[in-house]
């Protein structure tokens, strides 16, 4: 495939700047073009990261009047994020979309539609699924080594909304949508259903704002939910840590995501170091050892989710040249946010919710 020129907008973004180094590292990449409003940040951008980057703008019209563009990252806030990506389809630039993709499932589904109507891909950064350790969890449980799946469950808790600066726009509803669901459970929700290989149709949950920092998004979610199959599922999630790092790409996790059934189950920790992965079948095929554990040596890479983001960002490269699908697509990315709505109604009227 030709190599290809990718531009990333936005880039106040906490992930902006591991996305712009994915960019430099992979081989598909040839020449990159920055945009942001601010011309300040553009300039140190430019110089903190010189490497393959061809043309930098403050002027988004002007941009796209005088670039060919390939692929674009779009890392706008979400409240702005999905008349970026709007804007793109219209000119007929692929995008990989930082998640959620917009504030609320009906303007990404607009943003769905506008993909499909232009014959576009469209792809969301769900990069865990591409984590060594998701992946043989996914062929573990996809070869049956569970039985009947009955339940899963998933962790994540991590630093306290004092340690991540409480007046930054991700605890302000209006640009962000929602809390640490929409920020960090969509992940776990996300694999959860990759991993199982179901869609959740049904989910029952508590939300609230507990932390007594001035915000108005949840800090604070319990998730119960079934999948298409049965399976019962759930998830944790907050920023409760009282003891951690600050900011957006240091702070401590709590983590846990775990797989049962009839005849064994899956478990790991998705943030420890070096991964591990833990798996237990009945199934005669594993008589000789009925109980392993999967130990990993990941390479180095500095980009946004180490060398499997990587990946992840190259397999999208790849179906924008026609070369199979993204490796989350936007649908994806629909499913979670109607689910994460979903847990909000069920929160305030105090009853299950069906998805459609």
């Amino acid at each position: 495939m030709r190599p290809l020129k990718v531009a990333l907008f936005g880039l106040t973004h906490p992930h902006s700047r591991p996305h712009l180094k994915s960019l430099q590292l992979s081989p598909l990449v040839s020449s990159i073009v920055l945009y942001d409003e601010d011309p300040e940040v553009l300039e140190k951008v430019k110089v903190d990261f010189s490497e393959k980057i061809d043309a930098v703008y403050d002027d988004l019209e002007r941009l796209l009047a005088e670039e060919t563009i390939d692929a674009g990252i779009a890392d706008f806030h979400n409240h702005l994020n999905a008349d970026l990506c709007l804007k793109l389809f219209a000119n007929g630039i692929h995008v990989l979309s930082e998640k959620p993709i917009a504030r609320t499932a009906d303007e990404l589904e607009k943003v769905v539609v506008a993909a499909s109507t232009a014959g576009l891909q469209l792809g969301v950064m769900y990069q865990n699924r591409y984590h060594p350790v998701s992946q043989d969890a996914r062929r573990l449980v996809q070869e049956g080594i569970l039985g009947r799946a009955t339940s899963c469950e998933a962790r994540l808790v991590t630093s306290q909304v004092k340690f991540r600066n409480p007046s930054h726009w991700l605890f302000d509803r209006s640009k962000s949508g929602g809390g640490i669901l929409s920020w960090l459970g969509c992940h776990y929700l996300d694999l959860l259903s990759y991993v199982l290989g179901e869609r959740i149709v049904e989910v029952s949950a508590m939300v609230d704002t507990l932390s007594g920092e001035d915000i108005d998004v949840e800090d604070v979610a319990s998730l119960s939910f079934r999948f298409e199959n049965g399976t019962l599922g759930s998830l944790q999630a907050g920023y409760e840590l009282a003891m951690s790092n600050a900011g957006y790409l240091g702070p401590n996790y709590d983590s846990y995501m775990g797989f049962r059934g009839s005849g064994g189950r899956v478990y790991w920790n998705p943030i420890a170091q070096p991964p591990e992965l833990y798996a237990e079948s009945a199934n005669p095929e594993w008589g000789s050892a009925p109980a392993r554990k999967f130990q990993y040596t990941l390479p180095t890479a500095e980009g946004y989710g180490g060398a499997s983001g990587l990946a992840f960002l190259e397999r999208f490269l790849r179906s924008t040249q026609g070369d199979g699908a993204p490796p989350a697509s936007g649908a994806d990315a629909l499913r979670v946010a109607r689910l994460i709505e979903a847990a909000y109604e069920s929160s305030k009227t105090g009853r299950h919710v069906r998805l459609s």
